[in-house]
């Protein structure tokens, strides 16, 4: 048995964050889930499970989607219990009976579970607090990362959504760069952290913005990661290059970053 499960849509650069630590800190984690769309016809509990075309038409366990869904989800009143938002990623105790949700708060129970083998939450309480504030700092950024790529997949940003994303982008970026100031090879301490590991998933993440350069440009709007985005943090850029090429990482952002980029030289070609 798995030591941490974990149900979401997929791919999700978000739970990422877990899988990526259990590699560095040995933690067995189970992935189960499938596309946002074939998620609606999915039973979301710990046993997570395709349901049949009878299951669906039968099943009592429905609730309207939230963002990022639309129409009908299953969810069962165990799931309700363990997740009280509802959402996922959606991670469970072995027994199924406690629930953690919100990446960050996932990346952290999979740190704390393999802390004996790799410190990836600090070597001290100093570190761990400096390393949450990185985690906290990263909550801002996720939430206007998500409405900006939710918009531009709907075909409905606007310059007010493009503006709030591009000044939390500088400030997010910049905070990052600074950190890694003279030249640090890590944001905290002297070796891979969870602060790393969430800023190079939420980075993948927001990538998804190269794959959909026509919707900015119907709207008149400039790529927040135009062409010479890395001068502008080179220091949080490299930490990105660097990381994604590292064993415990590529496995997860290598190819996803490169279908985004094969997105984008689809798109300019046109």
């Amino acid at each position: 048995m798995s030591d941490l499960r974990i149900f979401s849509y997929l791919p999700n650069p978000r739970i990422w964050k877990a899988t990526i630590a259990a590699r560095l800190c040995g933690v067995d984690v189970e992935v189960r889930g499938s596309s946002p769309k074939e998620l609606q016809s999915w039973l979301w509990d710990f046993d997570a499970h395709p349901l049949s075309g009878s299951d669906l038409t039968t099943s009592a366990d429905t609730q309207t989607g939230k963002v990022g869904f639309t129409g009908t989800l299953h969810k069962t009143a165990a799931f309700m219990e363990a997740h009280p938002f509802g959402t996922v990623p959606a991670a469970f105790s072995p027994d199924g009976k406690t629930g953690i949700f919100e990446s960050n708060s996932i990346m952290r129970a999979v740190a704390r579970l393999g802390e004996k083998r790799f410190p990836l939450y600090g070597r001290d309480a100093y570190e761990a607090s400096r390393i949450d504030s990185f985690l906290d700092a990263s909550l801002v950024f996720a939430r206007d990362s998500q409405i900006y790529l939710l918009s531009l997949i709907s075909g409905t940003v606007t310059t007010e959504i493009h503006s709030r994303m591009r000044d939390g982008f500088k400030v997010y970026l910049g905070g990052i760069n600074q950190s890694l100031l003279p030249n640090r090879d890590f944001l905290v301490g002297n070796s891979i952290t969870i602060a790393d590991i969430c800023f190079v998933a939420e980075l993948a993440l927001f990538s998804n913005e190269k794959a959909r350069p026509g919707e900015l440009i119907k709207k008149g709007l400039e790529p927040i990661l135009h062409d010479g985005i890395d001068a502008e943090c080179p220091l949080a850029f490299a930490h990105f290059a660097r990381l994604t090429k590292h064993a415990a990482f590529a496995a997860d952002l290598e190819p996803y970053l490169k279908k985004i980029e094969s997105s984008r030289a689809a798109h300019t070609d046109r």
